[in-house]
């Protein structure tokens, strides 16, 4: 194996193990930014020795000894800068070594799960709501600074701001690392799920890299979804959410190619759907219809997969439906998304001229200045429209607002036959 090759392996490896290594090393220094720190000194300690070494056959057993090796280190040197405080070390050494030897599950703990824990710790309300999803985000589901940014449609510095600042109010809080109870418990529970939502979608739709999609990312989002269901069974949203990811999560095998090249929806064999996630995401839609009368925004966003779901062809979508259930999300949790989202059904069930006009009135939304499915959606219809050149600019458009390599060769595909069909055109 080439010095590239392990890199590359190391890179996978890093986005698989990355989430739990931090949580494992959570519980162990009760500090999420140290945690965070041991869990990068393991990464280049394995930069540096795996291409002599070679990939070991457990690495992320290997990283989590390493950063283990690290935190006992780091406590010593912290005992001899401050030697006054030495009765102080003893104790927290003591504590410290009770903490690397103690199992996997805590007693009296429902969930016994390190990941989940590091969830509710992101999500604790000394925090401002963006910055718990922020950090979430950042520690479980591995992504960079600057996906964090393209997700929030915010700049990459403001994101940066809010990570720093959110290890450091935990770090001076000295929050527990705990699953929380009872009211404080539903206090998060917003929070959690946003976050939950957000790591799902990253995988769905990779913002950046050169995938189009992450499954790893969709089933942790799965797990921890399924998880959080058991321990809240009467909260409708939960398990509307789990409807969401369910359904969205059988469609992984059908968006993409044979060499990993996107396939969109209406584009996918359906055949290729998981029936089995289908159905236990119709089920779970189900619950949470009964538990609620007024359906929250992820039981919404369910019900919509749910009708992709439930069409055995393209044709068969009930898109009148769908155009009525965006216009009910968009009443509950307004977002130029969610108009966008609805552009697209309206363009589907009374054509794309009435799509175009709702799309032309988000050109100027601010939020959506560098989101690049508006040019993507408004070179769709205008492609639709035979207006060649117009949806070629905003193809191109497109192409470099995204950061993922396959959606660029997409979008770049879709210019270059607007190209060659403009040039084909009769002269007048």
């Amino acid at each position: 194996m080439t010095a590239t090759d392990i890199h590359r392996s190391i890179d996978a490896i890093w986005r698989i193990e990355s989430a739990r290594l931090i949580a494992g090393l959570t519980r162990i220094v009760r500090d999420v930014g140290i945690a965070e720190d041991l869990a990068q000194d393991a990464l280049v300690a394995a930069l540096e020795q795996w291409p002599e070494s070679g990939v070991p056959d457990n690495p992320g057993a290997w990283l989590m000894a390493t950063a283990k090796h690290r935190a006992i280190d780091r406590l010593r040197r912290d005992k001899r800068v401050e030697p006054k405080h030495e009765a102080l070390g003893h104790e927290a050494e003591a504590r410290q070594a009770i903490a690397f030897q103690e199992a996997e599950v805590v007693l009296d703990d429902p969930i016994g799960d390190d990941l989940l824990r590091l969830v509710f710790i992101s999500c604790h309300p000394i925090l401002p709501s963006e910055s718990r999803v922020a950090l979430a985000l950042r520690l479980l589901g591995g992504l960079k600074t600057d996906e964090i940014a393209r997700a929030f449609l915010v700049p990459e510095p403001t994101i940066a701001q809010r990570i720093v600042r959110a290890k450091r109010t935990l770090a001076e809080a000295g929050i527990p690392f705990e699953v929380p109870r009872g009211d404080q418990l539903a206090a998060r529970l917003p929070s959690v799920l946003e976050v939950l939502y957000l790591i799902f979608n990253e995988g769905y739709s990779a913002t950046s890299g050169d995938t189009w999609v992450r499954p790893d990312l969709c089933e942790e989002a799965l797990r921890l979804g399924r998880i959080l269901a058991e321990l809240l069974p009467g909260e409708s949203e939960v398990h509307g959410l789990i409807a969401l990811m369910e359904i969205q999560a059988s469609r992984l095998r059908a968006r993409s190619g044979p060499s990993g090249e996107p396939i969109l929806l209406l584009d996918q064999n359906r055949s290729r759907w998981d029936r089995v996630l289908i159905h236990r995401g119709l089920a779970a839609l189900q619950r949470a219809e009964k538990l609620d009368g007024e359906p929250g925004p992820y039981a919404l966003q369910a019900a919509l997969a749910a009708c992709h779901a439930r069409a055995a062809t393209p044709e068969q979508t009930d898109w009148q439906r769908i155009v009525a259930l965006y216009e009910a999300l968009a009443r509950i949790a307004p977002s130029p998304v969610v108009d966008l989202n609805r552009a697209v059904a309206v363009a589907m069930a009374s054509g794309p001229t009435a799509g175009l006009e709702l799309v032309d009135a988000l050109a100027t939304e601010p939020s959506l200045a560098s989101y690049h499915l508006l040019p993507s959606v408004r070179g769709d219809l205008l492609e639709k429209l035979g207006r060649f050149d117009e949806a070629r600019v905003e193809f191109e458009r497109g192409v470099s607002l995204t950061g993922n390599v396959r959606e660029r060769e997409l979008l770049l595909e879709r210019a270059s036959r607007c190209a060659g069909r403009s040039s084909a055109k009769p002269s007048r």
